[in-house]
């Protein structure tokens, strides 16, 4: 993973830090979450559930106990 510092005007830092809060994301989180719809990359609907469907759960990322039984 590269380091990338980046210098934000304090109303942009503000909207981005009120967006991650109402995603209950980190500023971090969020940053890469908008950069990846920008480009394309997910959709802005409901880019965290399978199918776009709100209802359905977020899939587990992997974590010590993701392996299949």
């Amino acid at each position: 993973m590269v380091n990338f510092n980046v210098r934000f005007p304090d109303d942009l830092h503000a909207r981005v830090r009120a967006q991650a809060t109402a995603d209950r994301r980190s500023i971090n989180s969020e940053i890469l979450h908008l950069i990846e719809v920008g480009l394309g990359t997910v959709t802005s609907d409901a880019p965290d559930r399978p199918g776009g469907d709100p209802a359905s759960p977020a899939p587990l990322r992997g974590g010590p106990d993701s392996s299949p039984s």
